[in-house]
C-alpha cells in the first residue's frame, strides 16, 4: 500500500468524527492598584507598601496606616470614593502580603508592626458563620489577578473591603475537590480600636453586609472570580470530543466536584453536562445564577464530570455512586437539586426513577428475560440497569433533554459516531462477559451499547425508562431554533420537541436557541425562578408556560 495515499482516509475519518459528533454537543502576588482614584494623603504610603524592596513588616504597617486613615471616611460604603478604594486596596493587599510572604510565617499570628510614626497591633478574627477561618484557605489572591476567560459579565458587589479569591488545595486532595482546589469569594476588612487592628476574612455570599468600623456596610465582592479560578484547557472542544471518542483516557476523572467549600446549610445544586461536553459548559450558567443573592446564599454549586462516550446507564450508575459517597461523608447534607443538559438530563432522570427486572421484562419481553436470567445481583450490568430512585433528590430540571431519543443518533451521522466511539477495555470486557451474545443481538443489533446508540429513539433502556414515573417535581427547558411551524414540530436542531416534552412537568419553558441553550439568559432566568420556587420565595420572573399548558403546576 502507498503510505501517502493511506493518510487521506485517516484525515477524512478524523474530520468526519469531529463533525458528526459535534452535532450532538450542547453547548503571582504582586498587588494591583485600587479600581478607582486613590486617597491623596495616603498615596506615598501605598506606593511604599507596594514596593518589593521595602521590608515586609514595614510594608504591612504602611497598609495598616493607610487603612486606618481612610476607615473613618468610608461613608455608606456603597459609593466609590478615593478613600473607600484606598481602604479596600489596603485591606486586600495586606492580606495577600501576609499570607504569602516568608513562607506564611507572619500569617495568623498576633503582630506588632511599626510604620511611619505609628505602631499597630494586628490580629485575625476567628471563624464564625460569616467569617472564614484564617487558615482555611491555602492561598489568597486579589480578584483582579484571576483572569476571566469564560465569563462574559462579571458579578461584582460594590462595598467595603478587599475582594479576594480564597483557594483551598491539600495534599492528598480532599474528597470531591477539583484538581485546582476549591475556591470561594473572600472579603478582607480591617477594624481599628486605637492602634489595635482586627483583620477579618469575611464570607460575602453568606452575609453580604457586615459591621465595619462601627457601621453596617455592604461588602465588596467578586462572585465571578472564584469560578474563573478553574481555567479551561486551551483545547476545550477537543477535550470534550476525546471524552466521547476515547472514554478510557478520561475514566479516572469521572466524579462529583465541589466548586465551593462544602456548606451543610446550603442546598447542593448538581449540574450534569451532555455529550461531547465538559463541566466548563456550566460556567456561564452558574455565573448568571450567582447574580441572585438568594441563590448565592442558599445553594452550593457542584458538577458531575464523566467521559461521554460510555453507555448512558453506566454513566448514570457512576453518578449514583458519587451521590452515595456524599451521603456517607456528609450524612446531614441538605437534599439535592439536579440540573441536566441533553444526555446529562437522561443521567439525571435515572436518579429519580426506579427500574426493576420486572419493568424490563414487561416492556421488552423475551430478550430482557434472557438477559436477567444470566445476570447475578453483583454484576455491573445488573447495577446499571436496576435501581431505585434517590430519595435525597427533591427536584430536577431538564434542559434540551432527549427523553425519547433523537433520530440523528440512528441516521447516517449517528451510525458513523457509534463506530468511532471506543469504550474502555475493562468496561467492554465486563459487558461481553455478562451479556449473552444472542441477547445482545436481539436488543442492540449485536453491538455493545455506547452513548450515541443510547440516544436512538428505539434504544431499549429508553423504552423502559420512559414508562417509569419520575418521583420528584421536575421542570423542562426546551430550545427552539424558531423555524416556522407549530411548537409540536419544533426542534433545537438536535432534539425535537416531541422528545424533550414531558406531560408531567411542573413547568415548561421554551427558549429561543439551539441545543446548547443552557447558557442563554432566558434559560438562566428560568432556572433562577425554579430555584427560588424550591426555596419557597417569590421571583421577579414570570412562570413559564407553553401553548399546551393553561397553568404552571407548582
Amino acid at each position: 500500500m502507498n503510505p501517502k495515499s493511506s493518510k487521506t482516509p485517516i484525515r477524512l475519518r478524523l474530520i468526519a468524527s469531529i463533525t458528526c459528533l459535534s452535532v450532538f454537543a450542547g453547548c503571582a502576588t504582586t498587588p494591583q492598584t485600587a479600581r478607582g482614584p486613590e486617597y491623596a494623603p495616603t498615596a506615598d504610603m501605598m506606593r511604599e507598601a507596594r514596593s518589593a524592596s521595602v521590608p515586609v513588616e514595614k510594608r504591612a504597617a504602611d497598609y495598616l496606616q493607610a487603612a486606618a486613615m481612610t476607615a473613618p471616611l468610608l461613608g455608606s460604603g456603597a459609593q466609590e470614593t478615593p478613600a473607600r478604594d484606598t481602604y479596600n486596596a489596603a485591606c486586600g493587599e495586606l492580606t495577600v502580603l501576609l499570607r504569602t510572604s516568608e513562607g506564611g510565617q507572619l500569617w495568623n499570628h498576633p503582630l506588632t508592626l511599626a510604620g511611619n510614626n505609628q505602631t499597630y497591633h494586628l490580629r485575625l478574627e476567628p471563624a464564625s458563620s460569616a467569617v472564614w477561618a484564617p487558615n482555611y484557605f491555602t492561598t489568597l489572591q486579589l480578584e483582579g489577578q484571576v483572569k476571566q476567560k469564560l465569563i462574559r459579565k462579571e458579578n461584582i458587589q460594590e462595598g467595603v473591603g478587599g475582594a479576594l479569591v480564597g483557594v483551598r488545595i491539600l495534599n492528598p486532595p480532599e474528597k470531591f475537590a477539583p484538581p485546582k482546589g476549591i475556591a470561594a469569594s473572600v472579603t478582607a476588612t480591617l477594624d481599628f480600636h486605637a492602634k489595635d487592628a482586627t483583620l477579618a476574612l469575611r464570607h460575602p455570599a453568606n452575609q453580604p453586609t457586615a459591621s465595619v468600623e462601627g457601621k453596617v456596610r455592604p461588602l465588596a465582592a467578586d462572585f465571578s472570580a472564584p469560578i474563573s479560578h478553574y481555567k479551561p484547557p486551551a483545547n476545550l472542544l477537543l477535550v470534550g470530543l476525546m471524552g466521547a471518542l476515547r472514554s478510557a483516557h478520561y475514566e479516572k476523572k469521572t466524579g462529583l466536584y465541589f466548586l465551593q467549600p462544602y456548606d451543610p446549610e446550603r442546598i447542593p445544586l448538581v449540574f450534569v453536562h451532555g455529550l461531547i461536553s465538559t463541566p466548563f459548559d456550566w460556567v456561564q450558567t452558574i455565573n448568571g445564577l450567582q447574580a441572585d443573592p438568594e441563590i448565592r446564599k442558599h445553594y452550593q454549586f457542584w458538577v458531575f464530570a464523566y467521559p461521554t462516550g460510555n453507555p448512558v446507564l453506566y454513566s448514570a450508575l457512576r453518578l449514583r455512586e458519587e451521590l452515595a459517597k456524599v451521603d456517607k461523608l456528609y450524612p446531614n447534607h441538605k437534599d439535592f437539586v439536579l440540573v441536566g443538559h441533553s444526555m446529562g438530563g437522561l443521567l439525571s432522570q435515572a436518579q429519580v426513577t426506579s427500574m426493576s427486572r420486572a419493568d424490563w421484562e414487561k416492556t421488552l419481553g423475551e430478550p430482557a428475560m434472557e438477559l436477567f436470567a444470566s445476570l447475578k445481583p453483583a454484576d455491573l450490568v445488573t447495577k446499571a440497569t436496576t435501581f431505585k430512585a434517590n430519595s435525597r433528590i427533591k427536584r430536577v430540571v431538564f434542559i434540551c433533554t432527549p427523553h425519547r431519543g433523537s433520530k440523528m443518533a440512528s441516521g447516517g451521522i449517528g451510525e458513523l459516531a457509534i463506530k468511532l466511539i471506543s469504550l474502555p477495555t475493562d468496561l467492554t470486557t465486563t459487558m461481553k462477559s455478562e451479556i449473552p451474545a444472542e441477547t445482545l443481538r436481539k436488543m442492540n443489533n449485536g453491538r455493545l451499547p455506547n452513548s450515541v446508540s443510547n440516544l436512538a429513539p428505539k434504544a431499549p433502556y429508553l423504552q423502559v425508562l420512559n414508562k417509569e414515573r419520575i418521583q420528584v417535581p421536575y421542570h423542562s427547558i426546551i430550545g427552539n431554533r424558531g423555524k416556522p411551524g407549530p411548537l409540536a414540530d419544533s426542534s433545537d436542531g438536535v432534539v425535537p420537541y416531541w422528545s424533550s416534552h414531558l406531560d408531567g412537568a411542573k413547568s415548561e419553558c421554551i427558549v429561543p436557541g439551539p441545543h446548547g441553550s443552557c447558557q442563554l439568559p432566558q434559560t438562566i432566568a428560568e432556572l433562577d425562578r425554579i430555584l427560588r420556587l424550591h426555596l419557597g420565595i417569590s421571583s421577579t420572573s414570570k412562570p413559564a408556560t407553553t401553548v399546551a399548558q393553561a397553568s404552571v403546576r407548582q
